[in-house]
C-alpha cells in the first residue's frame, strides 16, 4: 500500500527553493550537476530548469540497493562521469541521503578529482538511517524514516513513473 507523503506542488515549491539558494550560493558562476542515476533523473532535470547559472550536466549510476528495500553496503559504479571535474563547481544531485554509504562512497571519489567546490543536493534526506557521516549542503525534505518511491524513485525498479512521492507500507507489492 502507497501513502502519499508530498504532493506535486509539494516537490515543485522544494525544487524551487533549492535552484535559489543554489544561485544565491553560485552567482553566475558555472555549476556541473552530476546526477545520481537513476533514482534522481527527474528531480535533476526540474532542478537544472529552476536554475539561470551557466550549467552542464553529467551522469553516474551507482548501485547499493540492488532490489533489495535496505542499502548492501556495497557501492558498485556501473557508470562514471564523462565530464572532468578538475576546477569546477560540483553539484552532486541525490534522490535520498540514507544509510549516506553510496553518498560517502561518490564523495570522495570525485573530491579527489580536485574540483573547485563540491557540494551535495539531495531531493529527501532520512537521518535517522545514516551510517557514516555526510549531509546534504541542499535538502528539499527530510523525514524520519519509511521506504519512499515516485518521483524517480524506485522499489525493484517500480514506481519511478508516479510524479507524486509515497510512503510504502505494509504490502510492498500493492499500488495505489
Amino acid at each position: 500500500m502507497l501513502r502519499k507523503l508530498y504532493t506535486k506542488k509539494d516537490i515543485a515549491g522544494a525544487v524551487k527553493r533549492l535552484a535559489r539558494s543554489i544561485e544565491r550560493d553560485f552567482p553566475g558562476e558555472e555549476i556541473l550537476f552530476v546526477c545520481l542515476l537513476k533514482g534522481s533523473f527527474m528531480f535533476t532535470s526540474d532542478l537544472v530548469r529552476n536554475i539561470r547559472n551557466p550549467s552542464k550536466i553529467d551522469f553516474m549510476r551507482v548501485s547499493s540497493y540492488g532490489k533489495a528495500m535496505k542499502s548492501g553496503g556495497k557501492i558498485t559504479v556501473t557508470k562514471d562521469l564523462e565530464e572532468d571535474v578538475e576546477g569546477k563547481n560540483i553539484i552532486v544531485v541525490e534522490d535520498i541521503i540514507d544509510s549516506g554509504l553510496t553518498l560517502k562512497s561518490i564523495s570522495d571519489m570525485l573530491k579527489s578529482r580536485n574540483p573547485k567546490t563540491f557540494k551535495i543536493c539531495a531531493l529527501i534526506d532520512k537521518k535517522v538511517r545514516r551510517e557514516v557521516d555526510v549531509e546534504g549542503d541542499y535538502v528539499g525534505f527530510t523525514i524520519e524514516d519509511g521506504f519512499v518511491v515516485g518521483y524517480g524513485i524506485d522499489y525493484a525498479e517500480q514506481y519511478r513513473n508516479y510524479p507524486e512521492i509515497y510512503v510504502v507500507e505494509e504490502n510492498r507489492n500493492e499500488k495505489h
